[in-house]
């Protein structure tokens, strides 16, 4: 009875992970850039003295789909997107380098260069400051160029910095809790010069409603029959020892 008991129990509870896990896909439905975190389960034998009687259910997230989000033109100058496969640097909440497929910046009163989340954008020496301008552009390259406020000349554009764009295998990084891809020996990533950017557009998330929706009723359901096993187990087993008693 224990070996049943068990092997419900964890999949009960890893049934309800996953279904945390999904729920956090469904609630980045619109947040731009945003990549849908994928799950499955397999069974596992527990190990340990003697030999192993039993498994438990375990809930694995083998990894983020990456495929592109829906573009969506805003005609915003400090809109973009990355044309393809690759990734924005930023700088994490912790300091360090991280990645990320939003492109929704915007310059703070300080004069800094952000995402919409506020995350420091990432030039060539370090987080990317905009003095006051009168325009600014940011060309498929990630080149960021500028009309310096009050310098008399329109028309001349200056050079200020260019936004790293990398582009690693995907195996070599992962996405972890702050949404934001890590590279996985904690070295900055080398800048990718094939990487470019389109302009007054927003990469949206690639979380699929309908999917979600369906593996969110899938889940519930996976977790109601669970709790059903684990009570005709507990009743089984009450009934079983009502009769040893009897005997």
């Amino acid at each position: 009875m224990d070996r049943a008991l068990y092997i419900a129990m964890s999949g009960a509870k890893q049934s309800f992970a996953a279904q945390n896990s999904n729920a956090n896909n469904l609630a980045n439905m619109q947040t731009t850039g945003f990549k849908a975190d994928m799950q499955w389960f397999r069974d596992r034998p527990v190990t340990g003295a003697g030999f192993p009687t039993r498994v438990y259910a375990m809930a694995e997230k083998p990894g983020t789909d990456i495929s592109p989000g829906t573009i969506q033109t805003t005609g915003r100058n400090l809109d973009i997107a990355i044309n393809g496969s690759g990734l924005v640097a930023v700088q994490g909440s912790d300091g360090q380098e991280a990645y990320t497929k939003a492109g929704d910046l915007h310059i703070t009163q300080e004069g800094i260069l952000q995402t919409n989340l506020g995350l420091k954008v990432i030039g060539q020496n370090g987080p990317i400051t905009v003095p006051p301008s009168e325009s600014l552009t940011i060309g498929t390259d990630g080149t960021i160029s500028i009309i310096p406020l009050g310098s008399g000349n329109a028309t001349t554009l200056e050079i200020l910095d260019r936004i790293k764009l990398v582009n690693p295998p995907m195996d070599n990084v992962q996405k972890l809790g702050d949404g934001l891809f890590h590279s996985k020996n904690g070295k900055p990533l080398d800048v990718s010069p094939d990487v470019t950017l389109i302009s007054g557009v927003l990469e949206g998330s690639n979380v699929k409603g309908f999917s979600a929706m369906t593996e969110m009723i899938d889940l519930a359901r996976n977790f109601e029959l669970q709790t059903k096993v684990m009570k005709s187990i507990t009743d089984n087993s009450a009934a079983s020892a009502k009769l040893m008693q009897l005997a």
